[in-house]
């Protein structure tokens, strides 16, 4: 119900804005322009967000096209390309210092997937080798194929997004002597020690050390969550 009524809407939009082909989607916003619309997005801007997606919609159909030619409804993985690509709007840091397209990209790749991933589960359990599409030279594309180079790259992207959130909250949350032990203990920036190692390099006791190490630890679980 959710994706025919997205997908209606999406067909809608396109035939507004005259965009039935790849040409006439709206160009993508220069580097500053995109920048400025994340931070205002940040602080609450629809107008941005809605800007945001409308000026990458060349790129979901640009992945259709090029990953997915010979769907028997490409309108349909548009639809679904723009549900990846609206998350991936409403996910993107700039602060993280990645290019938006790139992290578009895989969002909106993986957001397809998932969707071949729902039918297959409809039907039958299928294997990992089975051709799910060709691409632009007809060569087969697998599962595997996809799965391999796709999902590692978000995973990483989710790797990369949690670090920084982590980090931050190290720097915002802790106290001096907090930070300064969950660095020495794990290692960030610096050799990772034991807790005796970090107890004697600050001449307090490795009891003392413990006990710092578990009340920081505990103050990042409660932020993360």
């Amino acid at each position: 119900m959710f994706l025919a009524l997205f997908s209606l809407l999406t067909r809608m939009l396109h035939l507004i804005l005259g965009v039935g082909t790849p040409q006439k989607f709206p160009p993508p916003l220069p580097p500053q322009e995109e920048h400025d619309c994340f931070l205002r997005l940040a602080q609450g801007d629809e107008d941005a967000r809605q800007k945001l997606i409308l000026h990458n919609l060349r790129l979901v159909s640009h992945i259709v096209r090029k990953y997915y030619p010979s769907a028997s409804s490409p309108e349909d993985l548009v639809s679904i390309g723009t549900i990846g690509l609206v998350k991936a709007v409403d996910s993107f840091r700039v602060e993280n210092g990645a290019k938006f397209a790139t992290y578009a990209g895989k969002c909106i790749q993986n957001e397809i997937l998932m969707h071949f991933r729902a039918q297959k589960k409809v039907t039958a359990e299928v294997s990992l080798n089975e051709t799910i599409d060709v691409d632009r030279d007809g060569n087969p594309l697998t599962y595997i194929d996809v799965i391999c180079c796709e999902e590692d790259i978000v995973e990483e992207i989710g790797r990369k997004l949690l670090t920084g959130r982590m980090m931050t909250c190290i720097d915002t949350l802790l106290t001096a002597r907090e930070r300064q032990i969950v660095r020495m203990r794990y290692g960030l920036g610096c050799r990772a020690r034991t807790q005796r190692e970090v107890a004697e390099a600050l001449h307090i006791s490795r009891s003392y050390v413990s006990r710092i190490e578990k009340g920081a630890l505990e103050k990042l679980r409660e932020a993360l969550e």
